[in-house]
């Protein structure tokens, strides 16, 4: 859980910004609700010294990456940073390709703990890639430093299958997300399409310490930034993409300008009932149960017999939504919490039956506790 710069400001970014973010993510009571780590994306780096390390731009950091983490880690943060296995990144800067020790060695220096990995400029074949992938997460764990290491391939190679060999701690499933409910006219995935069907499947692969990553949040995003190019999206679609994201147990890096959220936006990425379903201990991943025309039933196994359940309106018209005892699959009685309202619910059994009533893209999230 943190935040990454890349869907906001793209190559805009600087010390003054990250350093105004951290302030943010603390003074907001984000980083008290889990989100700890503060990503550099790319256009961090211009260059290479005569000793091959890399160097961030002397403009946008003056003070230097090591000063910047340590600004980060006085306030209880953990701190990022984004390359590339190729020769190249995607916006043109030196990539790690040949230089995976020496990158390594110089983040591990600078006190970085995360590792956002690219695969632009470099062969497309899966073999290649297993390769770099490999050779990177040798460096990183060579360095003695415990660096998070995150494989972004976009799904292309079906990393779920190799990437935890590889060193990888979570992976990629997608293109990059995009700030709208569809699909983008030419091309990026949206949050429905990222979320129902892109994941279908992959529950078997995650577990604790090897996630799939379905792309950073939106949310709170509106239309504005170095990935949208429309309106955005509403709140309650924005309250499904985060609900969603936790159920499917994945990684939580906000995208959005955190220095001046909407009530809308903190109070989503705020819910800590909602975010308990994500960072649950057991490491299971959500999955579809029950799908009836444009609606959708999500389950997520939880500890000690919890379970996490969504009901989730696909259409863009209201929907009644209901999901039954024998639907989920689940035996004996439990309590039902209303994650979004705050409130019980009563209880329900396999006999049993929850129904909501659910506005344009919306949803409604429970947590069901057994009562023995």
């Amino acid at each position: 859980m943190g935040w990454n710069s890349w869907n906001t400001f793209g190559k805009a970014i600087n010390e003054t910004l990250v350093k105004q973010v951290a302030d943010a993510l603390v003074q907001s009571g984000l980083r008290d609700a889990g989100y700890v780590y503060v990503n550099l994306d790319d256009h961090w780096q211009c260059g290479r010294d005569e000793h091959g390390q890399p160097v961030p731009y002397p403009d946008k950091f003056p003070g230097g990456i090591k000063a910047l983490a340590d600004y980060v880690h006085q306030r209880g943060l953990k701190f990022g940073l984004y390359s590339d296995a190729g020769e190249k990144t995607c916006g043109g800067e030196v990539g790690s390709f040949g230089y995976e020790a020496i990158d390594a060695r110089c983040y591990a220096a600078w006190g970085v703990d995360y590792l956002k990995y690219d695969y632009c400029y470099a062969p497309a074949d899966a073999a290649t890639a297993i390769q770099h992938y490999t050779t990177m997460g040798k460096a990183l764990r060579a360095t003695g430093r415990p660096i998070v290491y995150s494989i972004c391939e976009w799904g292309e190679r079906q990393p779920w299958l190799w990437a935890a060999e590889a060193g990888g701690h979570l992976w990629r499933t997608t293109g990059d997300i995009w700030d709208g409910w569809a699909n983008h006219p030419h091309g990026g995935p949206g949050i429905e399409q990222i979320g129902f069907e892109m994941q279908r499947g992959l529950e078997a692969y995650a577990g604790p310490s090897r996630w799939n990553d379905p792309d950073m949040l939106v949310v709170g995003m509106y239309g504005k930034g170095n990935t949208s190019g429309g309106a955005g999206c509403t709140d309650a679609e924005y309250r499904t993409h985060f609900s969603l994201w936790c159920l499917l147990a994945a990684p939580l890096l906000i995208g959005a300008d955190i220095r001046g959220m909407t009530p809308a936006t903190q109070e989503i990425l705020s819910n800590r009932e909602v975010i308990a379903l994500d960072q649950d201990e057991l490491g299971k991943q959500g999955f579809c149960v029950a799908k009836r025309a444009r609606t959708e039933i999500f389950k997520k196994p939880l500890l000690f017999g919890e379970v996490g359940i969504g009901l989730f309106n696909r259409d863009s018209r209201e929907a009644h939504v209901s999901v039954t005892g024998s639907d989920l699959r689940i035996r004996g009685r439990y309590h039902v919490r209303d994650l979004w309202e705050h409130v019980d619910r009563g209880e329900i059994d396999e006999s049993g039956e929850l129904r909501v009533d659910l506005g344009p893209h919306a949803c409604a999230i429970f947590r069901l506790v057994p009562t023995e």
